[in-house]
C-alpha cells in the first residue's frame, strides 16, 4: 500500500430547511422535487482520513495526507428575558420535521423507457440496532488500527459478543443487532495486538447508548412521519461501509485499491489510484446506496533510493558519487518528511517508522553515541555501525541518513 498525497474535500452543502408552514404552502407536486434536499439532510456525518502507511527503507509503503471533515450544524443565540435583567438562551429547537407531499398521480403520457443509474436498493431488516461508545487507550491511533482492536476484540470475547458482528466506525461508534450482556454498564476489556519485537495492549471501554430503531426510518421514507431519525441513517450508513474499510485503503467518504493491470504515474514518487465513492441516501419510499467513480493520488510503494531520484530528477543513482547539495536535501526533505519507511536489513523483523528529517551529513560522517557492552560510551558514524553490527557495507555513504521517530531517542536508517 501506498500513502495519501492530496487532500481530499467532501463537503456538505449548506441547505435552507422549509418550515412546516411553507411546505404545507406548497403547491401539490412530485416528490422527486422534495427529495434532493431530503438526501442532503439525511447525510450527517464526519470524513477522516486516514491515514495508514507503509514505505521502505528500502521501501516507500505509505503516508497519506489528512482529510477535511465536514458537519452540518445550528446556531442559537442568547436572548434577554423580560424582567430577569440577564439573558438566557431559548429553549431547544424542536428537531428538524419533514412531510413528504402527496403525489397526484404517476406520469401518463409519452413512452416509458429504462434508466441505469448508479444507485442500487439497500434492503433493510425490521428491527432495532443498538449504539454502543467505545474509547481505547492509548487513544490517537489511525483508524486502521482501532479496527483491528476491534476486531480482535469481538474474537478474543466470544463470551460478551457469541455469534454478533459488530460494525464499527473507526473512532467511538460500534453497532451491533443484539444487544451485549452488558446491560448498561461501562466495560473495560484489555486486548493485545502482536507487534514488531514487542506486543501492543490497548483497553476498550463500551459503553451502551441507544437503541437505533429502523421502523422510524421506514416510516419517515413512506411519508408516516415528519421527523427524520438521523440516527438510523447514521447507523445504516456505518453497516455499510465497514466491510468496505476492511478490505480496501479509506480516503475520505472513498475507498481506493493499489493498482493491478493498470500504472499512471504522475512523477515526484506519485501515482493514480482508482477507487468508488459510495453514500447512503434516501429515495422515493426506499434507502438507496450511490456509487461513482474516484481517483487520488498516492505516493508510490519503492526503495528509498529511487523515491529520492524521483524526486530530485536523478536519472541514474550511479552518477551521483557527491553527497547532496543544500537544495538538494531541502526538496527531499520536504518530500519525504512524515512518510513512514520499513527497515529491511533485520531479516523478518520489519519494523516501520516515520521519517521527521534528513541529516546534513552523509551516513560515513553522521555519527552518534553508542554504548558498548563495557558500559563505554562512544562516537560511531552510521557506516561504521552498520559493517559492525550487520556486516553490512553501505552502497551510498556519501548520501544521508533518514531520522526518524522513536521514543526519546534519534536513530537513523
Amino acid at each position: 500500500m501506498s500513502s495519501l498525497l492530496c487532500d481530499r474535500f467532501d463537503s456538505n452543502k449548506s441547505i435552507k430547511m422549509s418550515t412546516e408552514a411553507e411546505i404545507n404552502s406548497m403547491q401539490q407536486g412530485s416528490i422527486q422535487q422534495l427529495l434532493p434536499d431530503i438526501a442532503t439532510l439525511s447525510l450527517l456525518h464526519r470524513t477522516q482520513g486516514i491515514n495508514s502507511h507503509h514505505t521502505t527503507m528500502q521501501n516507500i509503503q505509505t503516508n497519506s495526507a489528512g482529510t477535511s471533515a465536514t458537519a452540518l450544524g445550528t446556531t442559537t443565540t442568547a436572548v434577554a428575558l423580560p424582567g430577569t435583567g440577564g439573558s438566557a438562551l431559548p429553549p431547544p429547537p424542536d428537531p428538524p420535521h419533514f412531510q413528504c407531499p402527496r403525489r397526484p398521480n404517476l406520469g401518463r403520457e409519452g413512452r416509458p423507457i429504462v434508466l441505469k443509474a448508479n444507485h442500487f436498493q439497500i434492503t433493510m431488516p425490521r428491527g432495532y440496532v443498538h449504539h454502543y461508545d467505545v474509547t481505547i487507550q492509548p487513544d490517537k491511533c489511525p483508524r486502521k488500527v482501532n479496527r483491528e482492536i476491534i476486531e480482535t476484540m469481538v474474537h478474543a470475547y466470544s463470551k460478551i459478543f457469541g455469534n454478533l458482528k459488530p460494525v464499527f466506525d473507526g473512532r467511538n461508534n460500534l453497532y451491533t443487532r443484539d444487544p451485549l450482556p452488558i446491560g448498561n454498564s461501562r466495560e473495560e476489556l484489555e486486548v493485545t495486538l502482536p507487534g514488531e519485537g514487542k506486543d501492543r495492549i490497548f483497553r476498550v471501554t463500551i459503553k451502551w447508548v441507544a437503541q437505533v430503531s429502523l421502523y422510524g426510518l421506514e416510516e419517515a421514507l413512506e411519508g408516516r412521519t415528519r421527523q427524520i431519525p438521523y440516527e438510523a441513517i447514521l447507523a445504516l450508513d456505518v453497516v455499510m461501509r465497514h466491510l468496505p474499510s476492511m478490505s480496501y485503503t479509506p480516503v475520505g467518504r472513498s475507498f481506493f485499491s493499489s493498482p493491478e493491470g493498470y500504472y499512471h504515474p504522475l512523477g515526484g514518487g506519485r501515482e493514480v489510484w482508482f477507487g468508488f465513492h459510495q453514500s447512503v441516501r434516501p429515495s422515493q419510499w426506499k434507502m438507496m446506496l450511490n456509487i461513482d467513480v474516484s481517483a487520488t493520488a498516492f505516493y508510490k510503494a519503492q526503495p528509498v533510493i529511487e523515491f529520492m531520484c524521483e524526486v530530485l530528477d536523478i536519472r541514474d543513482i550511479n552518477e551521483q558519487r557527491k553527497p547532496l547539495t543544500d537544495s538538494q536535501r531541502v526538496k527531499f526533505t520536504k518530500e519525504i518528511k512524515g512518510l513512514k519507511i520499513e527497515i529491511t536489513h533485520c531479516g523478518t523483523m520489519r519494523r516501520k517508522y516515520r521519517v521527521c528529517n534528513v541529516t546534513r551529513r552523509p551516513a560515513q560522517m553522521q555519527s552518534f553515541p553508542l554504548q558498548l557492552d563495557n558500559g563505554q560510551t562512544v562516537e560511531c558514524t552510521v557506516a561504521k555501525y552498520f559493517l559492525d553490527k550487520y556486516k553490512m557495507k553501505l552502497r551510498y555513504p556519501h548520501l544521508p541518513c533518514l531520522q526518524v521517530e522513536y521514543s526519546q531517542y534519534r536513530t537513523y536508517t
